[in-house]
């Protein structure tokens, strides 16, 4: 991801929030942890992926989140691999 990449407004960051929402348990626990360890430090380019993962089906999200499947075709770009990398980790830290 862009170092020099603005952090997202306030505004900005309730709506992603708002469209994080899942219907999934599993994708909301993911989200829910990394919007806890990031949230003050998300930046613009940050969001634009994780809206990204958010067009994806409940079960395409879990199955990325969970690393049994890796992005594919215009999703697989660095910053989208780079949050994945990120939420991982805050899962697994539990």
């Amino acid at each position: 991801m862009s170092q020099n990449s603005p952090l997202i407004g306030e505004r900005d960051l309730s709506k992603l929030k708002w469209r994080c929402r899942r219907g999934l348990l599993e994708n909301d626990l993911f989200i829910e942890r990394f919007f806890k360890q990031y949230e003050a430090s998300l930046t613009v380019d940050q969001a634009q992926a994780l809206t990204d993962l958010m067009d994806l089906s409940d079960n395409d999200l879990l199955d990325l989140l969970l690393a049994r499947k890796d992005p594919q075709g215009a999703l697989a770009t660095a910053d989208v691999l780079a949050l994945l990398k990120q939420m991982r980790a805050t899962h697994s830290l539990k």
